[in-house]
């Protein structure tokens, strides 16, 4: 029983010297670094969703539209 004990002691320190580890490789961004990134993540996440239903569209105005807010988006990350 101790066995069982000590090798789960020894898993949760390996898992605490590699989340030690990855914190410190991360680089340590400001709030407003940070906000630009998730901003970017953002938008970008919206054009893959966008491209995911130009795909599928039919409809000519719908696929305007849609092309529209690609270009939008597209303008935005240009920007960042």
């Amino acid at each position: 029983m101790a066995r069982g004990w000590e090798s789960k002691s020894v898993e949760d320190q390996i898992g605490a010297a590699e989340a030690d580890r990855d914190a410190q490789i991360k680089p340590h961004l400001s709030s407003q670094e940070r906000d630009k990134q998730n901003r970017k993540e953002s938008l970008q996440l919206s054009r893959a969703q966008i491209i995911g239903r130009l795909k599928g569209v039919t409809n000519a105005r719908y696929r305007a539209q849609l092309e529209k807010t690609l270009q939008d988006l597209d303008e935005q990350l240009k920007e960042d």
